[in-house]
């Protein structure tokens, strides 16, 4: 077990900050450098107290997801510059945007009702 733990170890040792700050690519002779929301997670198992080979057990598994922010590119200055993704920028505040309609809604509702 502890072999298979070491090996998943050495497996996500350089996710981080080398996932989330891809390298540089160049596109229409333009240097862009990702940027993304690297999260991930793993479980392990377990096998029964008697130590019985067939006697049953349990396992684990893990997943992860990758959410990308934008880049970072030079601006018309010269400095680098970071130039969001729109479009999940827009899909992470439609949550928020919900939440603060739904605390609105049940303001005015409760504002109508003493009033």
């Amino acid at each position: 077990m502890s072999e298979s733990f070491s090996s998943l170890v050495d497996a996500f040792k350089n996710v981080g900050v080398s996932r989330a700050y891809g390298p540089a690519v160049t596109v229409a002779g333009e240097e862009l450098i990702p940027v993304a929301v690297v999260s991930f997670g793993f479980g392990g198992g377990s096998a029964p107290e008697d130590g019985q080979p067939g006697s049953g057990g349990s396992g684990g598994g893990g997943g992860g997801f990758v959410l990308p922010l934008g880049v970072y590119a030079k601006g018309p200055s010269g400095r680098m510059m970071f130039r969001p993704n729109t479009v999940v920028a827009l899909v992470a505040l439609a949550p928020l945007v919900c939440a603060v309609g739904v605390s609105i809604r049940g303001i005015l509702r409760t504002v109508r009702s003493r009033g």
